[in-house]
């Protein structure tokens, strides 16, 4: 497969992946923002927009943090060129590159869902509509990952597509966090003390994880079980150690397709030695923070390699 194709299917599912989390995160935001104080909904969507990195470029254009502010800015703010109506175009244009690579079937729901999106956020979206926007942003995530899982050949460009998708997740999880964490716990000394239930669930709506958490934990929400759950469960796809696991599979996929282990593979090696068998309490020990900013750092040296590896500039 053509270096440039690869790097197609690669970024049409982490630009996929980033929109639906970003919707995901919005969601959670909203959430907060409609049952709490002003200044809890400001920090809140604050928070947002530091999760996004996005700081600098949105106090280059808004003064202050109300909702309607920050989904505009992030969902179609023209300040912003990474916003989700950008990303969806993206996941467009990469489309139409690896067009041969993917099914037809795929191909609708891509070109639908933009076709949906662009016009959603042509304009500015209101208060009343916001709801509706992010739930058409999660649902066109649906619709190509079902497609394309129930139609797409298992062969190298499967597992491009879905290492894109597993890059990406991570990121976004560890993010999501990372800077959770820190807003809620202003200092270290507060680990394990009795925090606000509901900015926790915060943290597990915004990665998806609300509902399953409560079910396999009989609705308890306690810092330590979620950092575990998020960050070392298995079954749950969201976690770090899903994505870590399904990563790993594609890499050992494509090494075993092109008859040779990259850097990639190294890299990856290297960072499956200190995550397994690690423990909740080895985390704390080594400080929450500290941990997620090296898995950080690790993802995206791995996201290098494998664009190195597979020539996607060539």
């Amino acid at each position: 497969m053509l270096g440039r194709t690869a790097n197609g299917l690669f970024w049409m599912f982490r630009y996929l992946e980033r929109a639906e989390n970003t919707a995901r995160l919005l969601e959670a935001a909203l959430r907060m923002a409609l049952t709490r104080d002003v200044a809890t909904a400001e920090a809140e969507w604050r928070s947002v927009i530091a999760t996004l990195g996005l700081q600098a470029a949105y106090e280059s254009a808004h003064d202050g943090y109300d909702g309607n502010s920050v989904w505009n800015f992030v969902l179609r703010g023209p300040s912003n060129p990474g916003n989700v109506r950008a990303m969806f175009g993206a996941v467009r244009s990469n489309a139409r590159m690896a067009r041969i690579n993917i099914s037809s079937d795929v191909w609708e729901a891509v070109n639908e869902n933009w076709m949906r999106l662009d016009t959603l956020l042509a304009r500015p979206v209101g208060q009343g509509a916001v709801g509706e926007v992010l739930a058409a942003i999660r649902r066109a995530g649906t619709q190509v990952h079902g497609a394309f899982e129930g139609s797409i050949l298992r062969d190298e460009g499967y597992h491009f597509s879905r290492a894109g998708t597993f890059i990406e997740r991570a990121d976004s999880t560890a993010r999501i966090l990372d800077m959770k964490y820190f807003i809620l716990l202003p200092s270290l000394s507060y680990v394990g003390s009795s925090l606000d239930t509901g900015q926790w669930e915060q943290v597990l709506r915004s990665v998806a994880g609300a509902r399953v958490y409560a079910w396999l934990n009989a609705g308890q929400i306690e810092a330590r079980g979620i950092v575990e759950f998020v960050v070392l469960d298995e079954r749950f796809p969201r976690s770090l150690a899903f994505c870590r696991n399904a990563l790993r599979e594609c890499l050992a996929a494509l090494a075993r397709t092109h008859g040779t282990e990259g850097e990639a593979v190294r890299l990856m090696r290297d960072a499956d030695t200190r995550i397994s068998d690690l423990t909740v309490d080895q985390i704390f020990d080594q400080g929450l923070h500290e941990f997620l900013v090296d898995f950080l750092a690790r993802n995206n040296a791995i996201a290098r390699g494998i664009a190195a590896d597979y020539r996607f500039h060539a």
